[in-house]
């Protein structure tokens, strides 16, 4: 089984993160915790449909990892991005055999890491230089290590998503993902011409309306209302 698990939010800080999602969808998120290894905190909103947001940001009290953070979040570039503002940069997908699906990829997905935060334990996909596969489309691999997901462990929310989409200039090697992953229904991706920059957008149903989220390497998390 593949499937939607997360889509990621990189911010400078937590709180800014925070008060982007304030801000954008009109609800205040939950704290999630501390992620030791990689030197990051986070905070999560429900979405419902076993999916969550994750909003992340390097922990400021957290140690330096014993190698570059995952997300791209040591890179120059993405804290250039940040430092505009929260933005949309990733999703992760849920599998239930982390070893198959990751050999499989089209494209390399880095070394599969076991991680645990407090009572939760996961394994997931980090290249060794923690930049985004395939530009933030092509989503990290987690298989939870638990009998309980951690979208069930989250209050319900007034946010409900309605689908993650991106579009690429190299979509043709990127689309092959598509059987590989069985993406569904709510995720596509598509092409982008040449010499385009990729963009992820996203839709989601808040209390005052439908927000539409787009990001994209060099971008901050746009959104609109629709």
């Amino acid at each position: 089984m593949i499937a939607l698990d997360h889509i990621v939010i990189a911010a400078a800080t937590l709180e800014e993160g925070a008060a982007w999602a304030a801000n954008t969808l009109g609800v205040r998120t939950q704290s999630g915790g501390k992620h030791v290894r990689m030197g990051t905190h986070n905070r999560l909103l429900n979405l419902g449909g076993g999916t969550y947001l994750e909003i992340i940001a390097i922990d400021p009290e957290g140690e330096q990892p014993g190698q570059p953070r995952w997300f791209a979040l040591d890179s120059s570039a993405m804290q250039a991005r940040l430092a505009q503002g929260p933005a949309l940069i990733h999703w992760v997908a849920r599998t239930d055999d982390i070893e198959r699906d990751a050999v499989q990829s089209p494209l390399p997905l880095g070394t599969i890491h076991p991680m645990e935060r407090g009572d939760l334990r996961w394994r997931i996909t980090i290249p060794a230089d923690g930049h985004l596969p395939g530009d933030g489309l092509v989503p990290t691999l987690i298989q939870w290590d638990v009998d309980d997901h951690p979208a069930k462990r989250l209050p319900v929310s007034e946010c409900r998503l309605i689908f993650l989409r991106g579009w690429h200039p190299r979509y043709d090697s990127l689309h092959r993902a598509d059987g590989i992953w069985r993406i569904p229904p709510c995720v596509e991706i598509g092409p982008l011409a040449s010499g385009s920059n990729p963009v992820l957008e996203m839709a989601i149903a808040a209390p005052s309306g439908l927000k539409i989220v787009a990001g994209g390497p060099g971008t901050g998390a746009h959104y609109r209302d629709s």
